[in-house]
């Protein structure tokens, strides 16, 4: 009995078995196809190394290349080499014996008015009160100034009554007379570059912006290449933009050497280089072009007091310039006091004189600082600045 039912348990799991390998057949998916082969690749031919030839040389003949035949178009194109562009050449100023004298013409055109209307109111057949008031009118509208022109016109009351019959050469001579005593010839206005047993002669430039002061400093230069000196410039204007490069300009224009500093350096350690680069070159004259800020800032006053010490390190300055403009007239005084208080002024440049009918500035500015004018613009160009010639000037005025 027993031996029956293990067989039949054995029988029953076989047959389990059986059964459940056909079912799992039944589910199994088919697998997916194998891949392609992949396909033949030919690998790409080696590239060429320089000195390697691309293909077997042919022997094929050669043509030179005039017998290449050139497309058409016409003959070609010159190429053009730029221009060579050559340094400026030095001028030579031209000089300066009796330069007022042949700037005589522009001088007389601005001054006339006041000769013509002196001469006019002397000529008059009766000088009472009201004439000579017009008479001092004229000579205070010059910018003559108070004292000069009353003592003119005290003098010249004294001739004319004297004199009687006036004749208009009379009167011009009298009045020329006069004019040359109250200008002044007996002093001497000559600009002192030749020190005695040294070199350079130091110059330093003053004044306010706006005179003219910088271009001034150029044609001075200017003025003594043209007497066969040699000139240093000193560009201590530091803080005016483009004033060094102005002031350069001028000396390249006579081959004068110019001594720079940065932009708003020190401007006396500029004028310190300038004279000792003017010593070691040997030059006759070194030009200072000094800062011209407001003269009524205290502190930029100080500061050229300060140029002018540094300087006098090397040696005493020979001469202190102020420049003035003229068509400022009586304002031009008020400056002229201010910077006489902070340097020595030795000397006057007056620019502008042909563009105002007031040279009477002349006479004021000399009685104001006690110095002489020594030094006049007359005009844009390079060579119009003078050496003042009191007869010059004087004949100007009265058109003698």
């Amino acid at each position: 009995m027993e031996t029956v039912i293990l067989a039949v348990v054995i029988a029953v799991v076989v047959l389990g078995a059986i059964g459940g390998l056909i079912v799992g057949s039944r589910r199994r998916k088919p697998l997916p196809p194998p891949p392609p082969s992949a396909p033949d690749i030919t690998a790409p031919p080696a590239e060429p190394h320089v000195g390697d030839e691309a293909e077997t040389p042919r022997d094929e003949p050669r043509r030179t290349i005039e017998e290449v035949d050139l497309p058409g178009g016409g003959a070609p194109t010159a190429v053009e080499e730029p221009p060579v562009v050559e340094a400026p050449g030095i001028e030579i100023p031209e000089p300066t014996e009796g330069r007022l004298v042949r700037l005589r013409a522009r001088l007389s055109r601005s001054q006339n008015a006041l000769g013509k209307g002196l001469l006019t109111l002397l000529s008059r057949e009766h000088l009472d009160e009201d004439t000579w008031e017009e008479v001092e009118d004229t000579l205070l509208t010059a910018d003559v100034g108070v004292q000069p022109t009353q003592e003119l016109v005290e003098r010249l009351r004294e001739r004319v009554k004297v004199l009687g019959t006036r004749t208009p050469e009379e009167l011009r001579g009298l009045l020329r007379e006069e004019l040359l005593k109250l200008v002044g010839t007996d002093v001497d206005r000559t600009v002192k570059t030749e020190p005695d047993n040294r070199k350079p002669g130091i110059v330093m430039v003053v004044g306010v912006n706006g005179t003219g002061k910088t271009t001034t400093t150029g044609k001075l230069a200017r003025v003594l290449v043209a007497d066969g000196r040699t000139v240093v410039l000193g560009a201590a204007d530091t803080f005016r933009a483009a004033a060094a490069d102005q002031l350069q300009t001028w000396g390249e224009r006579v081959g004068a050497h110019t001594v720079r500093g940065p932009e708003a350096g020190d401007p006396a350690s500029v004028a310190f280089d300038a004279v000792k680069e003017g010593k070691e070159m040997g030059v006759d004259v070194v030009l200072i072009d000094t800062a011209g800020r407001l003269h009524t800032k205290t502190g930029l006053m100080d500061e050229l007091g300060k140029v002018k010490r540094v300087v006098e390190k090397h040696a005493p300055l020979d001469e202190v310039l102020l420049v003035l403009d003229a068509t400022t007239g009586q304002n031009g005084l008020v400056q002229a006091r201010v910077f006489a208080e902070v340097v020595d002024i030795t000397g006057i440049v007056l620019t502008k004189l042909d563009g105002t009918a007031k040279g009477g500035i002349v006479v004021a500015v000399q009685r104001e600082l006690g110095v002489p004018v020594k030094l006049v613009g007359l005009g844009e160009g390079a060579d119009d600045l003078a050496p003042f010639e009191p007869e010059a000037f004087v004949d100007a005025l009265v058109g003698a």
